[in-house]
C-alpha cells in the first residue's frame, strides 16, 4: 500500500513539473535548442532555401540558444522593386543551397535563408539594409563581423564565388553541382551545322575564304571582345548593372578591381567605333572623289576623338587619380 502511494505521489510531481515547464515555456514564447534545430531541419528537407519573415527571422536567427550558423540572403524579388540582379543571385543561391543540401558535407550546423524585403521590412530597417541582395553569416557564437557581409561587387554572384565566402566563414566545404545546361552544346552544334551547309553550298566558289577583309573583321571582333572584358563576366560572373548610392542605376563599376556586364558592352561599343573612326581616316586617302574622301576624312577624325576621349573618361571613373582627360571629364 505504501510503495502504491508512494508511486502515485511520483507521478503526480511529474506531471505537475511538466505542465509548469509547458507553460513557462508557453508564456515566454520561446523554444528549445533541439526544438528549433528540428524545425529547421524539417523545413530544409522540403526546401533548400527557407523562407524567413521578420518574426521568424528573429526566432530561428537572432535569438538564443542557438549552435548552428545561418547564411541569409537579403533580396527583393518583386518585379515592383526593379532589381536587376535579385533574380539572378536568387538562381545562383538555389545552386548553392542544392548542392550543399544532397552534399556529404551537409550537417545540422549551417542553414541557408532568404529574406524578402516585402515579406520582412522590418528586418531591413533593423539591419539597416537600403539595397539588394546582401549576403550575411550570422554565427552561431558571438556578433557578426565584417567580413560576414559579402562583398558582391568585388566577388561576383555566382553560386562557386559563394561558396568560397561561405568556407571562409564556417569553415565548410561546398561542391557545386549544376543543372546540365545543354544550350551551349545545342549553339556549337547549330553553328557548325550552318558553316557546314554554306560552304557545302558554296563548294565551288570558295574565294572568299581568301578575303582579307573578312578575316580583318573577324579578327577585329574578337579582338572587341577579349578586351572589352568577356572572358571576366565569364569567370567571375558580376551583375549587369547595380545600384548606386543616390539610388540610381549605376553602370560601371566604380573601382578597376571590378566591372558590370553592361560596362564590357560599353567599353565594346566604343573600341568599335575607334575603330570604323581610323577605317574611314584610312580609305579617305584612296578615293578618287576628292569631296567624298574630305567627308569621309573629317567623319572618321571625329569618331575617333569623340569616342576614344569617352573611353578616356570611362578609365578616368574606375582609375581614381588619373590625372589625364581629352573633351571630356
Amino acid at each position: 500500500m505504501k510503495l502504491l502511494y508512494s508511486l502515485v505521489l511520483a507521478v503526480t510531481a511529474f506531471l505537475v513539473l511538466t505542465g509548469d515547464a509547458d507553460g513557462q515555456k508557453r508564456q515566454s514564447g520561446g523554444s528549445t535548442l533541439g526544438d528549433k534545430v528540428q524545425q529547421l531541419v524539417d523545413w530544409n528537407a522540403k526546401k533548400p532555401i527557407l523562407r524567413f519573415n521578420g518574426h521568424k527571422f528573429k526566432e530561428y536567427v537572432k535569438s538564443a540558444p542557438r549552435n548552428y550558423s545561418v547564411i541569409v540572403m537579403f533580396t527583393a524579388l518583386q518585379p515592383a522593386r526593379q532589381c536587376v540582379i535579385c533574380r539572378p543571385a536568387s538562381d545562383e543561391y538555389t545552386i548553392l543551397a542544392n548542392s550543399y543540401r544532397y552534399s556529404s558535407s551537409y550537417t545540422n550546423r549551417l542553414f541557408f535563408a532568404m529574406v524578402d524585403f516585402d515579406e520582412g521590412s522590418d528586418v531591413f530597417q533593423s539591419l539597416r539594409l537600403n539595397t539588394a541582395p546582401v549576403f550575411m553569416h550570422f554565427p552561431a557564437k558571438g556578433k557578426a563581423k565584417s567580413g560576414d557581409t559579402m562583398d558582391i561587387q568585388r566577388v561576383g554572384i555566382s553560386a562557386e564565388a559563394i561558396a568560397k565566402w561561405v568556407q571562409e566563414r564556417t569553415d565548410i566545404q561546398i561542391r557545386i553541382f549544376r543543372p546540365p545546361n545543354y544550350s551551349g552544346t545545342v549553339a556549337v552544334i547549330m553553328l557548325v551545322a550552318f558553316v557546314g551547309g554554306f560552304l557545302y553550298l558554296k563548294r565551288n566558289n570558295l574565294e572568299f575564304l581568301q578575303n582579307k577583309q573578312l578575316w580583318g573583321l573577324l579578327a577585329v571582333l574578337f579582338t572587341f571582345a577579349m578586351v572589352s572584358g568577356q572572358m571576366w563576366n565569364h569567370i567571375r560572373s558580376p551583375p549587369f548593372v547595380h545600384k548606386a548610392q543616390n539610388g540610381g542605376i549605376s553602370y560601371f563599376h566604380g573601382s578597376s578591381q571590378g566591372q558590370l556586364v553592361f560596362e564590357t558592352y560599353i567599353v565594346m561599343v566604343l573600341n568599335g567605333l575607334v575603330v570604323v573612326g581610323m577605317i574611314l581616316l584610312t580609305e579617305s586617302g584612296s578615293q578618287s572623289d576628292m569631296r567624298k574622301g574630305k567627308l569621309m576624312a573629317i567623319v572618321g577624325l571625329v569618331f575617333v576623338v569623340v569616342f576614344f576621349s569617352l573611353l578616356l573618361s570611362a578609365f578616368r571613373a574606375k582609375a581614381h587619380g588619373y590625372p589625364y582627360s581629352f573633351l571630356f571629364k
